[in-house]
């Protein structure tokens, strides 16, 4: 196994974002989801090492407010769709152009929200994402602010337990973190029409936090759904999911 190579780049406003970077070939760009880190998501249980195995060149950056990537507590740091300027702003200094791109959970709906914003990745995965996580922020959103808000008062039984664990584990900041939940944007259905590049949608099969993965797959123009084993917390640590970004971006 061949470690990750760090390196910093200047996001939206000059936010100071880490990526790292895993295998050379063709350039895929993978966004974490919320509270963890590309080291989480993509590196630790090998999914990233499966994909560079394969021939890619694994781009993952840390969201700003999260991993090794800056953590401003300025609101002027957090304006709408924040996360889809940092990632275009990744792809233009890179010099990406023929491209994979994928996501999890608030990956996705950031990397859905950057192909509607003009992104043109050749396919596109979308992990531990339903149709309903896509045009339901708000109320997803209101579940973390309670939990951040409440952070110090919640004990084991609480529903917020499990996200105050993970926000302790990946000590995550929270006062930047709750300006950057109020950054993110609904996307509606009708938007998912855009989205005309082969799709894989891949999801754990007792995962249903962002609602129905089988039907954002059939919302989407050419997408096809592929049900992985664990929960939203479970499935990013089985082989099975890098196994299915491989099959996908290889056919």
């Amino acid at each position: 196994m061949i470690d990750a190579r760090i390196e910093t780049m200047p996001g939206y406003g000059g936010c100071q974002l880490a990526v790292h970077r895993l295998g050379s070939g063709r350039p895929l760009l993978l966004l974490h989801g919320l509270f963890s880190s590309a080291q989480i998501n993509w590196i630790k249980f090998g999914t990233a090492q499966k994909l560079a195995d394969a021939g890619f060149e694994v781009i993952m950056p840390d969201l700003r407010a999260h991993g090794q990537s800056e953590a401003p507590h300025d609101a002027a740091a957090y304006p709408a769709d924040v996360l889809v300027r940092d990632a275009l702003a990744v792809v233009e200094q890179l010099g990406l152009t023929d491209f994979d791109m994928g996501g999890f959970s608030l990956g996705s709906r950031t990397a859905v929200r950057s192909v509607l914003a003009g992104l043109g990745p050749r396919k596109l995965i979308l992990g531990g994402m339903g149709i309903e996580g896509l045009g339901n922020w708000a109320r997803r959103s209101a579940f973390f602010i309670d939990a951040i808000d409440r952070y110090d008062e919640i004990k084991h039984g609480d529903p917020a337990f499990i996200s105050k664990s993970f926000m302790k584990s990946q000590k995550v900041d929270r006062v930047a973190a709750r300006l950057l939940l109020a950054s993110v944007d609904d996307t509606s259905a009708e938007d998912l029409a855009a989205v005309t590049m082969p799709t894989l949608v891949v999801c754990g099969a007792d995962d249903d936090d962002n609602g129905s993965a089988p039907a954002l797959a059939q919302a989407l123009p050419d997408a096809r759904y592929v049900e992985i084993p664990g929960t939203h917390m479970s499935s990013v640590t089985q082989a099975a999911l890098g196994e299915a970004m491989v099959a996908f971006l290889n056919a």
